[in-house]
């Protein structure tokens, strides 16, 4: 394709798979072959969540600062992601499993920011060349992107069938992709003369739009953060359906996947702002139907996983694209502009940790237990349900208040 947008694909689809593994595979996979605690490693993961969110400015302003050195600066990157991932699942720890698993995915954290800033700062210059702009552009790089998640989610139960080392055959298969994406997008990295122009963190801070859209993107992007934080709480105990969890994620993802492009074509047609926001009426109603399950109504929650995932297929491609289209009016370099998108989105994941478990954990909830206190379950379906409900009632307004230039 002369457009050469299954090179984002692809790519897309590597940063997504990378990505999964931080927030599911490892720390059970820690805890269950090396004995590593859960408490030490969530004081791992919240220490490299503050200095993830702290860095990502800085990636992005050495992002702006690359110009035809950015195809060697992606190599690096995506070299080091590979290591970290190949030193975290394939490789025994040679000192304290709890200070490897730390500097593994502290290598894994930063190569995944790093080409994610890069990667979408450069989607920026590309619209710009592109017949169909940002929204044809979105519906390429993230529909790779869902897909990556789902391969990733099937891989480990896959190859538990065919080899012994599941984890570590993952690690390495995804190495030799991460060679082919970096081969494939290679040519892409060439500058143009828009991405000369270096814009400060605080000149975009300062635009309205911008800065109407980071916040709209913090408050649309949390309720996807509590129900993924609190999914697996969700389907064994207020379901009651241990080992439903792998299959029905699955196709919340493939159902994003799926989706992807018939928003973009929606946006195309009728516009971003009317779709997103029948994507966000769409979500509430899969959150409040959610809130009226309980034990043995996992096939219900496979519809609701069904729609709520075909919602998230919007939000990945309307609102980066939403994003990178104003950056490409005061920003065409982008790097600073993505910093600060994966900031506020790394900062739902962040709220959803911090707030949402201490309040799940106080309410009587025991992970480790066959059976909750009703109170336990009732708090559970409360923040799963109701508390993104409400955050997506929020961000509808804001999204009704946010002026639009449609693409």
């Amino acid at each position: 394709m002369a457009d050469r947008l299954p090179a984002y694909t692809l790519f897309g689809g590597i940063l997504a798979a990378a990505g999964l593994p931080i927030y599911i595979y490892a720390p059970p996979y820690y805890a269950e072959t090396y004995g590593v605690s859960l408490t030490g490693i969530a004081a791992v993961l919240f220490w490299l969540r503050l200095f993830d969110a702290v860095q990502d400015p800085a990636l992005g302003w050495i992002s702006e600062r690359l110009g035809a050195r950015r195809g060697f600066g992606v190599s690096i990157g995506a070299f080091v992601l590979a290591l970290s991932m190949v030193g975290l699942f394939a490789v025994a720890p040679p000192i304290a499993p709890l200070a490897w698993f730390a500097i593994t995915i502290t290598g894994l954290f930063s190569a995944f920011s790093f080409l994610n800033i890069n990667f979408y700062a450069q989607g920026v210059s590309k619209a710009a060349r592109l017949r169909g702009g940002h929204m044809r552009l979105a519906a390429w790089r993230e529909t790779g992107s869902l897909l990556g998640v789902c391969i990733a989610a099937v891989a480990p139960s896959v190859l538990l069938e065919i080899a012994d080392s599941p984890y570590a055959s993952f690690a390495w298969g995804f190495t030799g992709f991460v060679l082919l994406a970096v081969v494939f997008m290679w040519p892409e990295w060439k500058p143009t003369s828009i991405q000369t122009q270096k814009t400060p963190i605080r000149a975009i801070w300062a635009d309205s739009q911008a800065r109407r859209l980071l916040i709209l993107a913090l408050v649309n992007a949390t309720p996807v953060a509590v129900s993924s934080t609190l999914f697996i709480f969700f389907v064994q105990s207020r379901l009651d359906a241990p080992g439903w969890e792998g299959a029905l994620l699955v196709l919340f993802f493939l159902s994003g996947a799926v989706a992807a492009p018939f928003w973009s074509k929606a946006a195309a047609q009728f516009g971003a702002k009317p779709a997103l926001l029948s994507a966000m009426v769409l979500a509430i109603f899969s959150f409040g139907f959610a809130a009226l399950l309980g034990s043995g109504d996992q096939g219900w929650f496979a519809l609701i996983c069904i729609a709520s995932g075909a919602t998230i297929g919007a939000d990945l491609t309307l609102m980066p694209a939403l994003f990178a289209k104003r950056m490409g009016e005061i920003s065409p370099n982008g790097g600073q502009g993505f910093g600060l998108w994966s900031l506020v989105n790394k900062m739902s994941l962040a709220f959803a940790a911090i707030a949402l478990l201490p309040l799940l954990e106080a309410s009587g909830f025991d992970a480790s237990a066959q059976t909750q206190p009703h109170f336990a379950l009732t708090t559970l379906t409360i923040l799963y349900a109701l508390v993104p409900l409400a955050l997506k009632l929020l961000a509808i307004a804001l999204l009704v208040a946010t002026q639009l230039k449609d693409d």
